[in-house]
C-alpha cells in the first residue's frame, strides 16, 4: 500500500497517478482508497485542512498522485436575478450549508428543504451529479505551501 504524508499545491515533477474523491472524503485526515491505476493508498494528513482538487500527494516511495474530484449527487440552483440569488446565498449560508458558488449559480448537496428554499426565491433547481468543490470559508486554514524539489 502506498502511504502518503506529504501534499503539494505545485510540483515540478511528473504526476504518476491520480485519485478521485468526493467532497466528504476529501475532508478526512485519514483516507484509505485506490488510485486510478488500482494501487491501494493510505493518506495521513493534518486535520482541519481538507484535500483540494488539483493538489498532489507524494507517497513515501516518491510517487506523485493528483487529487481529482468525484461526481456526486448535488443540486445546482440558478437565477437571472442578482437580488434573489444573493438572498438565497444569504439564507443558505445562514444555515451553515456547504456551498459552491458561481456567477448566478449555487451548488449544494441534495436536500429537499434547501431546494424548496431556492425555488421559493424563484431560482431554478436541477438535481444532477457533479464534482462538488465548496468554498473553504473565510477562516479556513488552507495554506499555500509548495516544493521546488
Amino acid at each position: 500500500m502506498l502511504q502518503v504524508y506529504k501534499r503539494h499545491h505545485h510540483i515540478h515533477t511528473a504526476i504518476t497517478d491520480s485519485l478521485s474523491l468526493d467532497q466528504d472524503t476529501r475532508k478526512k485526515a485519514r483516507i484509505k482508497s485506490k488510485t486510478e491505476n488500482g494501487l491501494e493508498i493510505g493518506i495521513f494528513i493534518e486535520r482541519g485542512n481538507p484535500l483540494q482538487i488539483g493538489e498532489v500527494l507524494e507517497s513515501e516511495c516518491g510517487q506523485m498522485i493528483e487529487v481529482k474530484g468525484q461526481l456526486e449527487p448535488v443540486a445546482t440552483a440558478t437565477s437571472t436575478d442578482w437580488l434573489a440569488f444573493s438572498k438565497v446565498c444569504y439564507h443558505l449560508g445562514n444555515r451553515h450549508t456547504t456551498l459552491q458558488v458561481g456567477e448566478l449559480w449555487v451548488r449544494f448537496k441534495q436536500d429537499h428543504v434547501l431546494e424548496e428554499l431556492a425555488q421559493m426565491y424563484g431560482l431554478t433547481v436541477e438535481r444532477h451529479n457533479a464534482i462538488f468543490e465548496p468554498e473553504q470559508g473565510a477562516y479556513g486554514t488552507h495554506s499555500h505551501k509548495h516544493s521546488h524539489d
